[in-house]
């Protein structure tokens, strides 16, 4: 499905009318719970009682309360008597045919709870797949979880910012060509810097060699809602889809969405997430993340068209400017040069700092400390920042205030370079369960990692159990614990003075 955006009350393809997406069902009927006086004797514990819960209701009003409502309650996530639906399954419909898929599931534990989900269901297919190098870390989490065994295809690596961005068909089709009979096709796009995959071609040779693409799409959760963006994984042919919606979608954080696409494949991988969605799903989701998501849904597709555009707009004055005064080289022609990048996201801006005479690290301290700004992360060589769709930017303000770093000595400051991947030893799940200890980093050189470390940002696993710890990768994660604003996701302490390994 090709996403329309016409006036309101307009009929759309297939009859849908745009007063359909106009609604916003779940929200709407929490907001009237809340409403209706209850006498609350059930969790949470709060009972939507402010004046007795003061701290908790002064964090963002007594609404919060209200609104905060269990699971299973008629008229909400329930049809109300006599009802055939419910507000919360007529929100999951809107959510499908707002991102053209055959059916979406809602998700309160972020993309992260998507892949844990996806690395099940993908187990009952086969015992391995092929998978993306330089996914989340909580691919992995989800592979160790489900026993699935991961055949990996290499990203291209930009060595002078030191940055991974995608994979190319060639490169998936030679793989799936190795490892025949996979689960699927696991992909990240767009990457942490904004960098597109060609999914059209990499989900024609899926689909070649009979097996599903599955594309990570967290960042890209707003991709398809504005003639200037990228389409969509699901516009271009993915399976299935894990679209983190709170990152550029506007929902709130920890919310995000599952889209199974109505492909060639959906009827056999449903079933299977539905029961991986009963194994991951918490018992207990919090109805104010579903509402944000219900509520980001009904605007990303009503005011994508104007407000996803005044986005755009602000995100390329500003590369103008920045382009203008000189100080600093535009990373963007070199990224969209690598093989395997064929767009890049307009509300997603990476400045090389390091050009202008200031690291990266140190640029985002900078900014923090004299004006307030908060960029999205920063590496040794560069800033990246972005705009909500729909959200603005002060233009004039962040110009002057990249113009208005001083230069540093950067023999203090050499750059980071990406550590090659270490030869892995052990199947992942094997290593995570074996037993194991703890010894001081300089002893772990050449031993087998129990653990997967990650590099924050970008999340991206930079050694995994099974794979052996070389000299670079600890070097490598030593100077990322050390840095203003990074740190390594599974390791036994902050510092990275210890790692954990096979005994």
């Amino acid at each position: 499905m090709t996403l329309t955006h016409v006036a309101p009350g307009t009929r759309l393809d297939g009859g849908v009318t745009q007063d359909r997406q106009a609604r916003a069902p779940y929200a709407e009927a929490i907001e009237r719970n809340a409403g209706e006086g209850w006498t609350r004797l059930g969790v949470p514990g709060h009972q939507d009682q402010p004046l007795h819960h003061p701290s908790l209701a002064s964090l963002a009003g007594p609404e919060l309360l209200a609104v905060d409502i269990p699971m299973f309650t008629e008229g909400v996530d329930l049809p109300a008597p006599g009802e055939t639906t419910s507000p919360l399954l007529e929100a999951l419909d809107l959510a499908a045919e707002a991102w053209g898929a055959r059916r979406t599931w809602f998700l309160t534990d972020g993309a992260s709870q998507g892949n844990h989900v996806t690395c099940l269901a993908l187990r009952s297919l086969s015992p391995h797949a092929v998978v993306q190098r330089s996914v989340h870390t909580s691919v992995i989490d989800g592979a160790i979880l489900a026993g699935l065994r991961l055949e990996f295809v290499q990203p291209s690596v930009d060595s002078a910012l030191g940055i991974a961005h995608g994979v190319t068909a060639a490169a998936v089709d030679q793989q799936l060509t190795a490892h025949p009979g996979a689960a699927a096709a696991y992909i990240i796009s767009p990457s942490y810097f904004g960098a597109c995959a060609d999914i059209e071609a990499i989900a024609r040779v899926a689909h070649q060699h009979g097996v599903p693409l599955v594309v990570d799409e967290a960042w890209g959760s707003h991709f398809g809602f504005h003639p200037e963006l990228p389409k969509s994984a699901l516009q271009s042919g993915a399976d299935l889809v894990i679209s983190s919606t709170h990152k550029l979608g506007g929902s709130l954080t920890q919310s995000a969405m599952l889209h199974l696409g109505d492909g060639i494949f959906a009827d056999q991988l449903e079933p299977l997430i539905v029961r991986a969605m009963t194994t991951f799903g918490t018992t207990s989701p919090s109805g104010i993340l579903y509402a944000s998501l219900d509520l980001a849904r009904r605007d990303l597709y009503l005011n994508g068209i104007p407000g996803i555009g005044a986005s755009i707009a602000d995100v390329e004055r500003l590369r103008e400017v920045l382009n203008a005064e000189g100080r600093y080289a535009d990373p963007d022609p070199s990224i969209h040069a690598a093989p395997d990048v064929i767009a890049l996201d307009p509300l997603r801006f990476v400045v090389d700092t390091r050009s202008g005479g200031v690291p990266g690290y140190v640029a985002r301290r900078l900014l923090e400390e004299r004006s307030r700004i908060h960029v999205e992360m920063a590496t040794g060589t560069c800033i990246v920042g972005l705009v909500g769709a729909g959200s603005r930017l002060d233009v004039d303000y962040v110009a002057a205030a990249l113009h208005a770093l001083p230069q540093q000595d950067l023999e203090g400051y050499p750059p980071i370079h990406l550590p090659p991947n270490a030869p892995r030893r052990m199947d992942l799940r094997d290593a995570y369960l074996s037993p194991n200890e703890i010894v001081p980093a300089a002893k772990a050189v050449g031993r087998i990692s129990a653990d997967s470390l990650a590099a924050y940002p970008p999340g991206v696993a930079n050694v995994l159990p099974g794979e052996a710890i070389t000299q670079e990768i600890l070097d490598f994660l030593h100077d990322t614990a050390a840095s203003p604003y990074g740190w390594v996701r599974g390791s036994v302490d902050p510092a990275v003075d210890h790692l954990r390994v096979i005994a």
